[in-house]
């Protein structure tokens, strides 16, 4: 990756100075949701004044549910009316969701404006907040509408992570377990024996966890930045986890949907013969030692997740494309690394890898 990332203790703190030293721009934008804004906003803001940087916060209501077009628009139209050039940089301070708009609103903001990811969550710090994916969610689907547009600077303080409540901290590692399931077994290993202090927000336990996810999707994003072939593969778990979070109306936190979606798409994978018998197993376990969930709610028919699938971006020809393991650490190359599965037999396999509807004609 053309950017670093820079994951230090104490770095929120100092992000005043870096921003300074490292990405200096005659203005600011600072764009953060409801609830980060109140915490670290203000503080951000002074600190730029100190190093003659003027700033201006503008702020979203926190929730995926306000990650749409109307609020890109807003925020959009802000920066307007504030005046801000194109010397102008977005610093976009918050979770997933923050880095996601945010990002979108530089991307597409007179054609392309800077933007710096403070991420403040640990899914945001291990994933999101890397690789240069922003966008906006659509009612027939999550990020449907959006740009690849590179981060200038990552700054990820591991400190912020024991602000959060011990739920929030759980809700990050399912990116942190997807890392290790597509590409390195051993990582997996360590998650499952750091989990506890991974879970108390433990400085150390963070810091290694965010520093080695980093690595595996830098080493990703930088040979596949726009998903052409090889970054698909950190989709692991998400074709069915974005669904859920849209048939449920994004009340499914991302770290849930995407647990559940590892867990059913493993499955998927050893009734199509693809994926070692166990792995789907072995992965549930490690993620419950997380406080995730692996078993999709009962009230979650295939018939409901089904349209959120063939909205999805990675259909082709009325196909959908999954990314499937071979084994945990190895993903089973398919063509483009994502393997076709026809939209006739989809819903029988669902049910199967969901462990409903008994025996599944379509596999006989």
């Amino acid at each position: 990756m053309a950017y670093d990332v820079i994951v230090d203790p104490g770095a929120l703190e100092a992000l005043p100075d870096l921003l300074a030293r490292e990405a200096r721009r005659p203005r600011f934008a600072v764009i953060s949701d409801s609830n980060v804004a109140e915490l670290y906003a203000g503080e951000l803001v002074r600190g730029l004044a100190g190093q003659g940087l003027p700033a201006e916060i503008f702020t979203f209501p926190a929730g995926e549910a306000h990650k749409n077009r109307e609020w890109w628009g807003r925020l959009t139209d802000g920066l307007v009316e504030g005046g801000f050039g194109r010397d102008a940089g977005v610093v976009a301070l918050g979770g997933g969701v923050v880095g996601d708009l945010a990002g979108f609103v530089a991307a597409t903001y007179m054609r392309g404006i800077p933007v710096v990811q403070v991420p403040t969550t640990l899914v945001a710090m291990i994933d999101s907040s890397v690789g240069g994916k922003t966008g906006v969610d659509h009612p027939q689907g999550k990020n449907l509408v959006g740009a690849f547009h590179p981060p200038e600077l990552v700054v990820a303080d591991p400190r912020v992570i024991r602000t959060l409540p011990r739920a929030e901290r759980s809700q990050g590692m399912a990116e942190a377990v997807k890392h290790g399931a597509i590409l390195d077994e051993g990582y997996v290993t360590e998650l499952e024996e750091m989990a506890p202090a991974l879970l108390a927000g433990s400085e150390e336990a963070v810091g290694t966890a965010v520093r080695r996810s980093v690595e595996i999707k830098g080493d990703v994003v930088s040979r596949d930045e726009r998903e052409g072939g090889l970054r698909q593969i950190l989709n692991f778990g998400h074709t069915v986890g974005h669904a859920l979070e849209g048939v449920s109306d994004y009340s499914i936190p991302h770290g849930a949907a995407v647990s559940m979606g590892m867990v059913v798409e493993a499955r998927l994978g050893e009734e199509l013969g693809i994926t070692q018998e166990g792995t789907a197993r072995r992965l549930g376990r490690v993620l419950e030692g997380f406080g995730l969930p692996v078993t999709v709610p009962a009230g979650l028919s295939s018939s409901r997740i089904l349209p959120f699938l063939r909205s999805d971006k990675k259909v082709r020809d009325g196909r959908l494309g999954m990314v499937l393991l071979e084994r945990l650490g190895v993903v089973a190359r398919g063509r483009e690394w994502v393997h076709r599965i026809d939209g006739q037999r989809l819903e029988g396999l669902l049910n199967r890898a969901m462990g409903r509807n008994g025996p599944n004609p379509d596999l006989v």
